[in-house]
C-alpha cells in the first residue's frame, strides 16, 4: 500500500461505508471526505463525520500506519489539533494531539475491496510500458474521455499561458509586440525556435511598425538582424539588402543575433530560414495591426485566408541568397498555418479572452475543432491502442495527458485512471 493510492480511495470514497467502526468500536458515518489539501498541514480539510451519533466537522490526516503520525512530529504541531479523524492502513498505535487528547483512528484495510488492490498492481506494474493503462485504455467510457479531453486540453492552453505572461510582461503588456514574438519563434519551427526567437527580441517591435510599409526595408531589418547578411555576395538583391540594413543598423542602433543560430541543416528547403523569414516579412508588410485581426477572426477559413501571404519575388527562384532554382510560389500552406493556430494564435486568443474576465471560450473550441488531427510518434503510439482523434482539440488533449500524466506516472490523478480503478 502507498500513500497516494489511500488519499485516492479515501477522496472517492472507493471503500465499504457501511458499518464503519473506529479501531474502539465506535460507529462511523462519512458526511463529507473534505477537500484535498495540496499545501503543508492536514491532508483533508473540512470534512463531517459522524462517530457515535456525534458529527463532527474537522480534518483528517492520512498515514499508512498510525505511527507515522510521529514519524512526521505531529504530536507536537498545533496545525493537526482540529483532526477530527486519523484515517490509516494499519493501526499500530494511538496518537494524540498537542494537547495530549487521543485522535479517533478508521483502519481501512478490512473495508477497502482486493479486486481495487490488484488493478492498482496492474497498473503499476514495473513490466516496461509506453503508458501504464495501454492495455485497458481503449475500454474507457466515451463520456468520461470526452470531458477528460476537454480538461486537458484548457490545462495545454493554461500552461501556455504562463508562457505568453513571461512576454507580455518583458513587452509591458503590448499584444501585437507579443503576437510578434509568438509567432517569430513559431515561424522558426523546432530548429530554428530559439534563434527565431532572439531575433524577434534583438529588436524593439516599434520599429517594425516604422518600416512595415517597405518591404524590402522590412525583409532587410529580418535577415540581418537574423545575421544572414554577412556574407558578401553579388546577387542585386542581396546587395540591396545589406544596403538597406547597413542604414537600419546605423539609425536604430540594432545588435544582431551571433551568426550561427539559423539553421539549414536537416530542413527542407521549403522549410529554410530564408524562405520564412521572407514570409514572415510579407505576413507583417501586409497588416499594420494583424493583433487585431486575430482576435476579430473566428473561423478557420477567415484564418487561412489571413494567412495566405508568399514570399517575396527573388525567393519564388530561390531557397538560399547563390543557388538559382525551379520557380515557384512560397506561399504559407493549410497545414503550416494550423500549426500557428495551435501553438500560437489559439493560446493567445485564450489568453487575450481571460485578461477581459470572460469565461466563454467556445470560439476558442470550435476553431481548434475545425484543424485536422496533428501527426506525431505520440499521436500515432495512441492509436495503436484504438484511442484514435479526430481534430486537433483531441490531439493536443493526448499530447497533455502522455507528457503531464502517463510520463509522470499520475494514474491516480487521471481521469482514465481512476476510471479503471474504479471499474
Amino acid at each position: 500500500m502507498k500513500e497516494n493510492l489511500l488519499h485516492f480511495i479515501w477522496k472517492l470514497k472507493l471503500f465499504t461505508c457501511k458499518n464503519l467502526q473506529t479501531t474502539k468500536g465506535e460507529t462511523i458515518e462519512i458526511i463529507s471526505v473534505g477537500t484535498e489539501n495540496l499545501n503543508t498541514g492536514p491532508d483533508f480539510l473540512n470534512a463531517k463525520i459522524r462517530i457515535n451519533n456525534q458529527l463532527w466537522a474537522g480534518n483528517v490526516e492520512i498515514h499508512i500506519q498510525s505511527s507515522d503520525w510521529y514519524v512526521h512530529n505531529h504530536e507536537i504541531d498545533e496545525n493537526y489539533d482540529a483532526v477530527i479523524l486519523h484515517v490509516v492502513w494499519e493501526h499500530t498505535i494511538e496518537v494524540f494531539r498537542t494537547t495530549n487528547k487521543a485522535i479517533t483512528t478508521l483502519e481501512l484495510k478490512n473495508y477497502i475491496n482486493a479486486n481495487l488492490l490488484v488493478r492498482h498492481k496492474e497498473l503499476f506494474s514495473k513490466k516496461k510500458k509506453w503508458i501504464n493503462c495501454e492495455k485497458a485504455i481503449s475500454s474507457t467510457d466515451l463520456f468520461v474521455l470526452k470531458h477528460w479531453f476537454e480538461r486537458l486540453y484548457f490545462e495545454r492552453l493554461e500552461n501556455k499561458s504562463l508562457q505568453i505572461q513571461q512576454i507580455l510582461d518583458k513587452t509591458t503588456n503590448n499584444w501585437e509586440a507579443t503576437l510578434f514574438i509568438l509567432l517569430a519563434k513559431n515561424f522558426g519551427l523546432k530548429i530554428n525556435s530559439d534563434a527565431f526567437l532572439n531575433f524577434a527580441t534583438s529588436f524593439d517591435f516599434s520599429l517594425v511598425r516604422k518600416i512595415s510599409s517597405n518591404a524590402l526595408q522590412l525583409e532587410a531589418l529580418f535577415f540581418g538582424q537574423a545575421a544572414l547578411l554577412s556574407n558578401n555576395l553579388e546577387s542585386e538583391y542581396f546587395k540591396e539588402l545589406k544596403k538597406e540594413y547597413k542604414y537600419l543598423k546605423l539609425k536604430f542602433k540594432l545588435t544582431p543575433i551571433s551568426n550561427g543560430q539559423v539553421q539549414f541543416f536537416r530542413l527542407r528547403p521549403n522549410n529554410f530560414p530564408t524562405i520564412r523569414l521572407s514570409q514572415f516579412a510579407m505576413l507583417y508588410h501586409n497588416y499594420q495591426n494583424l493583433f487585431s485581426k486575430i482576435i476579430e477572426t473566428n473561423t478557420i477559413s477567415s484564418f487561412y485566408e489571413l494567412f495566405a501571404v508568399s514570399t517575396s519575388t527573388f525567393w519564388e527562384t530561390h531557397y538560399t541568397f547563390e543557388k538559382e532554382s525551379k520557380k515557384s510560389v512560397k506561399k504559407l500552406t493549410k497545414s503550416f498555418i494550423n500549426l500557428l493556430l495551435i501553438n500560437t494564435i489559439i493560446p493567445l486568443k485564450f489568453m487575450y479572452l481571460k485578461n477581459l474576465g470572460k469565461s466563454d471560450f467556445s470560439a476558442v473550441i470550435n476553431i481548434i475543432e475545425q484543424i485536422k488531427p496533428e501527426k506525431n510518434t505520440i499521436i500515432s503510439k495512441f492509436g495503436n491502442y484504438k484511442i484514435v482523434s479526430s481534430n486537433a482539440f483531441e490531439t493536443q488533449a493526448l499530447l497533455q495527458l502522455k507528457n503531464e500524466y502517463c510520463n509522470n506516472q499520475s494514474c491516480l490523478q487521471c481521469e482514465i485512471g481512476k476510471e479503471l480503478l474504479k471499474k
